[in-house]
């Protein structure tokens, strides 16, 4: 198993930092690569054009590994989330009576574009509430799957649901999509990088990520992969580097009217930012040495306790099965007082999230045992 690896990060001393699936910190290889980018544009001259190039043929290629991909110009560099989900909408067609079939409370830029596609085609939203039974998780995949139909023209989830972790099921979800010709588009932003993710073996049509979050990068770069249902559709920008032989910065007057081969027609202009891939590749590559298989291991054994200790105070948490160790819910008990618990979480300098009514608890590497027990004295004051 992993060890503590908090001297990896700049964390301030005397606070306990919960709270991964809000916003990671930085790690300190990550910080480093940022600043030596900045010192970078001190001097142009000596950028040359293959620059443009190869640090995100690298990226791409470390990122690759990351989540099982063979050809990594499948993989592109994106701004953010809603970047990745709206080139989906550019490209899915749908006719009145269609639905697409979403959870309940997902994250909204996993839900927006949805939702203006639908009402522009005359299709619907099918949303599927979280059940209100103690087998929670189960039930819910269960729910998901019926509600898909052969009118249903994609799916659109998280591998985990954003508030609370809840675990989709998404190989056999998958299946079904392919039983009645429907997409699967998955947002990876709360699990990718601390979760177990093969497109091999779960083959979404689409895998968007936010990097900052468990993949421990920036704000405002992210990565996608398109798989093959998107070879030859229509990107949201027309930007001369995604043109075919962009490297050849001679010969850019000479229009293209081919793109680059894979995916890459997809990726946001200016894609070579000088700052954010060298960050985001370090992140990567750190990744790639811890592994996620690894991180979901730390993080289970640093809260198994905090759990058991939880649950016997009356607080309601999914079983593991159904759930990321990475991110999971502590949902309150009629008796418990939220307001309170937030008052002494923010005196005891516990950072958490809350959504809805589950406190979001998501620790990483940087996490001890200990400051679980701190969660849960702080909880049960």
């Amino acid at each position: 198993m992993l060890s503590l690896q908090r001297s990896k990060f700049s964390l301030t001393r005397g606070t306990t930092y919960l709270n991964c699936a809000y916003m990671s910190p930085l790690l300190k290889s990550v910080e480093k690569a940022g600043i030596k980018g900045m010192l970078r544009k001190r001097s142009p001259f000596q950028v040359s054009p293959t620059d443009f190039f190869t640090e995100t043929d690298t990226l791409r290629s470390e990122y690759a590994r990351l989540i099982g991909v063979r050809d990594p110009k499948r993989i592109v560099v994106i701004p953010s989330v809603s970047y990745g989900m709206a080139t989906v909408a550019k490209n899915v067609k749908i006719s009145a009576g269609d639905n697409i079939v979403v959870a309940g409370e997902q994250f909204p830029s996993n839900y927006y574009p949805w939702k203006k596609l639908c009402d522009e085609c005359h299709g619907h939203i099918k949303t599927v509430n979280a059940p209100d039974v103690t087998a929670r998780g189960r039930v819910w995949n269960e729910l998901i799957l019926d509600a898909i139909d052969k009118k249903t023209k994609m799916v659109a989830l998280g591998h985990v649901h954003w508030a609370d972790g809840t675990k989709f099921q998404l190989e056999q979800i998958r299946q079904r999509t392919r039983d009645v010709g429907a997409l699967l588009v998955i947002d990876g932003t709360q699990s990718i990088g601390a979760l177990p993710f093969d497109v091999n073996t779960i083959q979404p049509d689409a895998l968007i990520c936010g990097g900052y979050k468990w993949l421990l990068g920036p704000y405002s770069i992210g990565l996608a992969y398109y798989g093959e249902y998107f070879s030859d559709g229509k990107p949201l920008e027309e930007n001369w580097i995604n043109r075919l032989d962009s490297e050849n910065f001679a010969g850019l007057v000479s229009y293209q009217s081919q793109y680059q081969p894979g995916a890459l027609r997809y990726e946001v202009g200016e894609h070579s930012n000088f700052i954010l891939v060298p960050m985001m590749l370090a992140a990567v590559r750190q990744l790639l040495q811890w592994g996620p298989e690894n991180i979901q291991g730390y993080c289970e054994y640093v809260s198994k306790e905090a759990i058991t200790k939880l649950r016997s105070h009356g607080f309601w948490i999914e079983d593991a099965q159904y759930r990321g160790h990475h991110l999971f819910g502590v949902r309150i008990a009629k008796h418990h007082d939220l307001e309170k618990i937030k008052q002494n979480l923010a005196k005891a300098k516990i950072s958490v999230s809350v959504r809805g009514n589950a406190i979001r608890v998501s620790p990483h590497l940087y996490n001890t045992a200990q400051e679980m027990m701190q969660l849960v004295a702080a909880l049960t004051r």
